[in-house]
């Protein structure tokens, strides 16, 4: 098959890709929902670091080539498609939770302060939000579905999880120019073999989750 072929049928198959994480939101806009935010979270399993919520309303007609649940995109392609996601958004918002807070009230706890963090700060009000799986949320009275794999499923929810996790991700290459010993930039505070051994061998820093390395030290 010629290249100029091979480019056009996958660019099809994007665009049919995109179609189908968009069913959701194109049902919504046809019941007369405008403005839809969706929101996510990157960094509920860590050992290290904060948790980010993000929030993101798209313009309907949006169709971003590439944008899909976070964990599907490479880290080098997320970085492209965060400012492009930012260059269109008709507005965003991201809340960072510390690690102290997680400690304090329990990362699930911390996540919906971050989500009621994120539709605080936006810009523009949504009349309706969409969230990946989390429930009894304190939205301002914005009315919400939580949708299970929401990042997977739904456009904006999806477009939330790529700001959320690239900003993350950059928090936490910084602190792994602080404590180098750990590896942060690697596995970005998540439990990994190399990251325990650190833990055992230097103890914890300032980062590092106490509730969630009880059993480390």
């Amino acid at each position: 098959m010629p290249k100029g072929e091979m480019r056009l049928k996958m660019k099809e198959k994007e665009l049919e890709r995109l179609t189908r994480l968009k069913e959701i939101e194109k049902d919504l806009y046809q019941k007369g929902f405008q403005n839809i935010c969706g929101i996510d979270e990157a960094g509920r399993g860590p050992l290290a670091g904060p948790v980010v919520v993000a929030g993101v309303i798209m313009p309907q007609d949006s169709m971003i080539e590439g944008v899909n649940d976070s964990k599907k995109v490479s880290e080098k392609k997320r970085e492209k498609l965060y400012d492009l996601i930012l260059e269109e958004a008709i507005s965003y918002s991201v809340a960072i939770i510390g690690q102290d807070i997680i400690d304090e009230i329990n990362i699930l706890n911390a996540t919906k302060q971050g989500v009621t963090k994120v539709v605080e700060e936006l810009d523009v009000e949504p009349d309706l939000i969409v969230v990946d799986a989390l429930t009894h949320i304190n939205t301002k009275g914005i009315p919400y579905n939580s949708i299970i794999k929401g990042d997977a499923k739904c456009y904006n929810i999806a477009a939330a999880s790529i700001i959320a996790k690239v900003t993350r991700d950059r928090i936490m290459r910084q602190w792994d120019e602080i404590y180098p010993q750990y590896g942060f930039s690697a596995h970005k505070g998540y439990g990994t073999a190399k990251h325990i051994t650190a833990i055992k061998e230097y103890g914890l820093c300032p980062i590092h989750r106490r509730s969630f390395t009880k059993n480390f030290v």
